[in-house]
């Protein structure tokens, strides 16, 4: 319902190989440094996002998105749905292609103008899940 397979293959093929990941931190039983781990397999470049901006899967952390000093394709987000639709406007201001909701993550509104904004957006999915489904 909040992306259509040509969306999602965009997203992962020809988007851009730099994903910041909102909320990732050196804590392995976490899902995002698991999915982030996946999507370094993959070669994608992993960006930590994360107030304590440490270092993860040996690339520099970043308090936050406006912090980054270089460009992000991506922004994966894994923070509570309230907080979501926040961490999307911030994608927009710092010029993302793509906002990637992880699964359980929903913001409705968020979405709508994430997309306004030209940007593609998935909701409520997983790029470790989708990505080794691209073949």
């Amino acid at each position: 319902m909040y992306a259509d397979d040509e969306t999602i293959r965009r997203i992962l093929t020809e988007t851009g190989d730099t994903w910041a990941v909102v909320g990732l931190s050196g804590n392995r039983a976490r899902a995002a440094y698991g999915v982030a781990g996946v999507l370094q397999r993959f070669g994608k470049r992993v960006v930590p996002v994360h107030p304590r901006a440490e270092t993860v899967l040996g690339e520099q952390g970043y308090a936050s998105l406006d912090a980054i000093p270089f460009d992000v394709d991506v922004v994966d987000v894994f923070v509570n749905s309230d907080l979501a639709g926040q961490v999307a406007d911030e994608a927009v201001a710092k010029g993302a292609k793509a906002v990637w909701f992880q699964l359980g993550v929903v913001d409705e509104a968020a979405y709508a103008r994430t997309r306004a904004a030209g940007l593609d957006m998935v909701m409520d999915r997983c790029p470790a899940i989708e990505i080794p489904a691209l073949g």
